[in-house]
């Protein structure tokens, strides 16, 4: 874990126990939201939202799950790696806030950030990762599953920062990851290789999946050299029947996943980013513990 700080930057920032904890507690969260008696566990807690760098869904649900716990949230307008610098304004920032939600591009700034304050900070996203996505579909899985326990998840996707979460993820918890794309494309970080993450070009890893996700091809690829890779109702079809596809928004239709292939019923997208927003609570609830 990053510094006294409960942070969340990645995966390996949480130990399995504190993970395990808040997945499940995020079932939990999903009813109290549903029945509209979400516990008020933020109350008093004032949470600095900064968006670096775009995006809207998972800073929505921040914003949105800080004020339904009872806490406050503010919106900051500020940039990294501009005209202050990052310590002077992680100090400034620190005078107020018993928290930061913080999405921007480089991971080191967000590291910066953490190492200045004795406060938690949470990756919102970075490009080099994006957890609290990766958080968001392991809760759901885990509603629909009962475990996450001995989880299959394919990546069908590039060296980008989903896919490293997914790695991130199999340090940390007993799942295996398997990146299926051309070789050019995979993930050849040394922190993110370990026994539980391998790649893979065989598309015939799918077949046994519990878990497929996408991400948008990179954009410096031919199409025909992707076109082998798409996701459409024909490799849907050849899945296990109680397998999750989760195709990773926004989505290039025609291009990683064909139309069609979002309206399969083994397409669960919109579900599990409802799960976003009880993920982020529950780790929002352990981070001001």
């Amino acid at each position: 874990m990053t510094g006294s700080a409960r942070n969340f930057l990645e995966f390996q920032d949480i130990p399995e126990a504190g993970l395990r904890s808040i997945i499940g507690r995020a079932s939990e969260l999903a009813k109290a939201w549903d029945e509209r008696t979400m516990p008020q566990s933020l109350a008093g807690k004032r949470v600095a939202l900064i968006v670096d760098d775009g995006g809207w869904r998972n800073t929505t649900a921040f914003d949105l799950g800080i004020q339904a716990m009872g806490g406050i949230c503010a919106h900051v307008p500020i940039g990294f790696n501009t005209r202050e610098e990052t310590g002077d304004l992680s100090g400034y920032l620190g005078n107020w806030f018993d928290m930061l939600v913080i999405r921007t591009k480089e991971f080191a700034t967000l590291k910066a950030v953490a190492a200045a304050l004795p406060v938690p900070v949470i990756n919102a996203r970075t490009c080099y990762n994006h957890p609290c996505e990766t958080l968001g579909d392991l809760a759901y899985i885990d509603s629909r599953r009962g475990s996450i326990d001995g989880l299959k998840v394919v990546g069908v996707a590039a060296d980008a920062n989903i896919l490293r979460s997914w790695a991130e993820a199999s340090i940390a918890l007993p799942i295996e990851v398997v990146q299926v794309y051309p070789e050019r494309w995979h993930i050849s970080d040394t922190a993110l290789l370990n026994g539980r993450f391998r790649v893979s070009t065989d598309m015939g890893e799918l077949s046994d999946a519990d878990v497929v996700i996408t991400d948008s091809w990179p954009g410096d690829a031919a199409e025909e050299a992707l076109a082998g890779y798409r996701i459409g109702t024909d490799v849907l079809d050849r899945l296990r029947e109680d397998a999750i596809f989760l195709p990773c928004p926004p989505v290039t239709r025609g291009q990683e996943v064909a139309a069609e292939a979002m309206e399969h019923p083994l397409c669960r997208s919109r579900a599990a980013k409802a799960f976003l927003l009880h993920a982020q609570n529950a780790l929002m609830e352990w981070a001001c513990a």
